[in-house]
């Protein structure tokens, strides 16, 4: 009996020395690398994929409608939870407001590229540097957790500071799952009416199992370890909670834009979604798009499909 104690000791003395342990501090520095801001130069202000000729049109058409459109851009800042957060804001005089929220790596100037639509509709524009991004404060993304409650303060000011009286919330990709964090919160100012989610995931696990997948990259265990330290340094539970739970919450008015060529937020996870909300809904198909690229591939009708719904909210 001695000798098994031992060589059970031994057995598991030999997991954690060769499994346990190697697995953690990869997944650590994995985690790092995807979901920390470890200096204030990263996730900056510029074209966060700059050897990505699609990404670098999108951010430079985002752009040049910024240029545009600067006679009437104002920067705003303010402070929540002990964070100094960023903004630009284009005032077209109207008393509606869009909020742009982008996903992970992005800051505001990449929201840029889509608020034509917006503009086209009578919407004023507000794209933000979430926490952790662009120039705001901020170490840790929280994949739209903590995110939300900085959008609910931006509305608050559009209302307070700016006469806006009807805010509508376009996530994409994580942004989106920060919408509808946003949009659900009981704390939500009423100002807030709608949202639109394009590329919306059921949480950021089902999200990161994928682009595991595609990369050819281990699932088990470095995604249980990203959750836990996602879990331990943000608060979030990027495996139970996420749009899947929330959007059953839903009371707002929701437009899904969602691609049939998503290998990262799956459609039948985004048909799933749609079933189980019962609030006022429209759920619009692509065909073509890759994630997050929906608008590169169907800009007209993508633009359109935004402009309708905004004009059913006025109906």
């Amino acid at each position: 009996m001695e000798v098994f104690k031992w060589v059970l000791f031994g057995l598991v003395m030999a997991v954690l020395f060769f499994g346990v342990f190697p697995t953690a501090i990869m997944s650590w520095f994995l985690y790092r690398a995807l979901l920390v801001r470890r200096k204030k130069e990263e996730w900056a202000r510029r074209c966060s994929m700059p050897s990505d000729p699609i990404q670098v049109e999108l951010f430079e058409t985002g752009m040049a409608w910024g240029k545009e459109h600067e006679a009437c851009q104002k920067s705003l800042d303010m402070m929540n939870e002990g964070l100094h957060l960023y903004a630009e804001y284009f005032d077209f005089g109207s008393k509606k407001a869009v909020i742009i929220l982008p996903g992970r790596m992005e800051s505001c100037l990449y929201s840029l590229y889509f608020a034509e639509p917006y503009q086209r509709a009578g919407y004023n524009v507000l794209v933000i540097d979430n926490r952790a991004h662009g120039w705001s404060d901020g170490r840790y993304s929280s994949l739209g957790w903590n995110e939300h409650r900085d959008v609910m303060k931006w509305a608050e000011l559009l209302r307070d500071e700016h006469g806006v009286e009807s805010v509508v919330l376009h996530g994409c990709c994580i942004g989106a799952a920060s919408a509808m964090f946003t949009a659900t919160d009981p704390n939500c100012p009423e100002v807030v009416n709608a949202m639109i989610a394009d590329g919306m995931f059921p949480t950021f696990r089902s999200s990161f199992v994928n682009h595991m997948v595609k990369d050819h990259h281990p699932v088990f265990p470095f995604t249980q370890w990203i959750c836990l330290y996602v879990r331990l340094f943000t608060g979030a539970d990027i495996t139970n909670d996420g749009p899947v739970k929330r959007i059953r919450d839903l009371k707002k008015p929701l437009l899904m834009i969602h691609s049939r060529e998503d290998i990262f937020s799956l459609p039948k996870d985004a048909q799933m979604m749609y079933d189980s909300c019962s609030a006022d809904k429209k759920l619009v198909w692509f065909e073509h798009g890759a994630h997050s690229r929906i608008r590169y591939a169907n800009t007209e009708v993508y633009d359109q499909t935004i402009i309708d719904f905004l004009n059913t909210l006025e109906a």
